[in-house]
């Protein structure tokens, strides 16, 4: 079953400052915080701006493999969503 494709994003040019706001996210159900903060990135940027975030994301030694309060990976949570394909691929990218 396909779940509910993104629903805001916004576009143009993100500085580093913007990015870094998106690093930590509070956990509100048992989710670990990183998984919450990656979904949270995925709803508001695009790609190539997702892709930024990651690496960052990664060098500030954030975990990718997070997981949700049903043990669900932000990548297997993206390869659910119709659009979340290309965003999935930028974590897979960056876990190699």
């Amino acid at each position: 079953m396909q779940k509910k494709d993104k629903e805001k994003v916004f576009g143009g040019e993100w500085s580093e400052a913007q990015l870094r706001d998106f690093l930590t996210a509070e956990s509100y159900d048992g989710s670990e915080s990183d998984y919450i903060a990656i979904i949270r990135a995925y709803r508001h940027m695009l790609p190539e701006t997702f892709a930024d975030y990651i690496e960052l994301f990664t060098s500030e030694g954030h975990n990718l493999d997070a997981k949700n309060s049903d043990g669900t990976t932000a990548l297997e949570t993206l390869n659910s969503h119709v659009q979340g394909q290309q965003y999935a691929a930028i974590i897979e990218s960056a876990r190699h």
